[in-house]
């Protein structure tokens, strides 16, 4: 089965195209046919895209764009014509997978997208402005491009996390609140889902013997509480915006800061949305970047405001991490993954010796060798410790291939 999967972000578009085998998948992804990826600078209107496959071949390029998905055509197209090409014809794709960020309260499963789908997304794009309008346009773009007869399927981030009950998911407004949507729905649940998998790979256990504290520290960042494989807790909530301080996104606040920004500072609602998302966090702290790299090499440097955005990112993620553990009275394992999950060593060190006291032992030197994929706890931990790397794109693919079989059976 030939599954195109589409993984879009706020400011970056990952695709990627394999032939998925039949009988039963690995749970470690495959190396794909052919993937590229799309990075958009915003401010200055450029995308830069990279292409490349198993065979060898890649292209990078950078041109002119007015937004994300104004150079996704190209790349779609490049799947199957020029010197990347790994298909030949489009007619060859089986399935189209999208990243849906936020389904909202009526789509919390992989599904067909239907008009009626498209349009509950299209709904849901308030609550999550940097992700689901690109993600729609994404889907547009494939209808242009492959022709509206492909079969596009949506693969939802909050999936993951319903199985949430009701204490966790209940804010303690009034409870009409419920009624009209409010909720937490958490997030990055399909690398969530993935990294429990594979942490239950690594430890040669079975997934319904765990529990994980599932660390996903990307731009985005969000923890989940992993009981038996499926999520008991998350730090995100209604929006991306709720829990750990991230790239340039606020996390959790004191509802009364917005308040007196909305009496006393002339604040409206767009411009509160403009600073909590896309001016605070670590940029909004070290006043230089919301990359995590970058901080660092300020920190070394003895930059004092890229130390302090370092010792409050750390700060708060060890208050959430915590919470994890409580909520799961203990773990069998911390997992690291995302950007910088996979690579800040010293993030890592300094949350596992925090949670000492929970029995995490971290092996210094598999630490600093920074390692994918593998346990660098060390020998006498209580609670290991778990590199793994995201791999979403391989999630939408299996979740694509399991929706597909399941509407071929039930058409028999």
């Amino acid at each position: 089965m030939k599954i195109l999967a589409l993984n879009g972000g706020s400011s970056t578009f990952k695709c990627w195209f394999h032939d998925l085998p039949g009988g039963p998948l690995p749970v470690e992804a495959p190396q794909p046919l052919w993937d590229a990826r799309v990075e958009w600078n915003a401010v200055a209107r450029i995308a830069a895209i990279r292409i490349r496959t198993a065979r060898g071949a890649a292209a990078e390029s950078t041109r002119p764009a007015s937004s994300l998905v104004d150079p996704l055509a190209s790349v779609l197209e490049s799947l199957w014509t020029g010197d990347t090409a790994a298909i030949r014809s489009p007619r060859e794709i089986d399935a189209v997978g999208h990243r849906i960020v936020h389904g909202g309260k009526a789509y919390r499963e992989t599904t067909a997208l239907t008009p009626e789908v498209r349009a509950a997304v299209a709904q849901q794009a308030e609550f999550a402005p940097s992700h689901n309008r690109f993600e729609l346009e994404a889907v547009e773009c494939v209808d242009r491009i492959l022709g509206s007869g492909v079969r596009q399927i949506a693969v939802f981030d909050t999936a993951f996390h319903a199985t949430l009950e009701p204490p966790a998911y209940v804010y303690p407004g009034p409870l009409e609140w419920l009624d009209q949507g409010i909720r937490r729905y958490g997030f990055h649940g399909i690398n969530d889902q993935y990294a429990t998998r594979r942490a239950a790979q690594i430890l040669r256990a079975p997934v319904e013997s765990l529990k994980l504290v599932v660390c996903h520290l990307g731009n985005g960042g969000s923890l989940a509480a992993v009981r038996g494989g499926k999520s008991v807790d998350t730090t995100m909530g209604f929006t991306p915006l709720e829990g750990l301080m991230m790239g340039t996104r606020s996390g959790s606040l004191d509802p009364g800061i917005l308040i007196y920004l909305l009496r006393h500072r002339g604040y409206t609602a767009d411009r509160l949305d403009q600073v909590l998302n896309r001016e605070s966090g670590l940029l909004g702290v070290s006043g230089l970047s919301g990359d995590m790299r970058e901080i660092s090499a300020a920190m070394a440097s003895g930059n004092a405001r890229a130390q302090l955005a370092f010792d409050l990112y750390a700060h708060r993620l060890c208050q959430e991490a915590g919470a994890m553990l409580a909520v799961l009275g203990g773990a069998d394992a911390l997992v690291f993954t995302g950007g910088i999950g996979e690579n800040c060593p010293p993030l890592r060190e300094r949350l596992c010796r925090r949670l000492a006291f929970a029995g995490v032992q971290l092996d210094p030197d598999r630490n600093a060798r920074n390692p994918s994929d593998a346990d660098i706890a060390a020998p006498d931990s209580a609670v290991r410790v778990l590199v793994i790397h995201a791999e979403e794109e391989w999630e939408i693919a299996r979740e694509c291939r399991r929706l597909v079989e399941k509407q071929q059976s039930e058409s028999l």
